[in-house]
């Protein structure tokens, strides 16, 4: 099933849209998705797209993964879309894929400079902490460098626990 849907207010800048692709085994929704993409342009500085992004991941991610991983995949993805947006000053993409070895979950930018895991001074309020968490709870995580910007990305593995 493909659906695609215009996401924020219309006329505003920095609006995103969002499309998602979902593949089950056999047709049948009720089923774990064999395949599932979604792909969301985020605005420039539009932080509407941080909780609209978490929305539709977890909408995506509804029949997958065991308890809990959803949710850690919700996070790192608030932490990556965040980043893009506060760091950037530029448009962004997020696009997350299941597959039959987990979830992939990539946010572009297009400014070359490279984020770095720092930790953060005490007195630095709640700023400095998204890639320390991605690196604790990602199965694995990067950075890729391209013609003009960078992906950052993570990989949440399925299992049978």
């Amino acid at each position: 099933m493909r659906r695609q849907a215009q996401g924020g207010r219309p006329g505003v800048a920095g609006t995103g849209s969002v499309t998602t692709v979902d593949g089950t085994a056999d047709g049948d929704a009720a089923q774990t998705p064999r395949a599932a993409r979604l792909q969301r342009r985020l605005g420039r500085a539009d932080l509407r797209a941080v909780p609209e992004s978490r929305h539709d991941l977890r909408h995506m991610l509804r029949h997958w993964g065991r308890p809990g991983q959803s949710e850690t995949a919700e996070l790192l993805t608030t932490e990556l879309v965040t980043n893009a947006l506060i760091h950037t000053d530029r448009a962004a993409v997020l696009t997350a894929t299941v597959g039959p070895r987990g979830l992939r979950v990539e946010v572009r930018d297009f400014v070359d400079h490279e984020p770095r895991p720092r930790v953060p001074a005490a007195d630095d309020g709640t700023h400095g902490r998204g890639l320390i968490l991605v690196e604790s709870l990602a199965d694995a995580w990067g950075i890729r460098a391209h013609g003009v910007g960078k992906a950052v990305w993570f990989e949440l593995e399925t299992d049978a626990a």
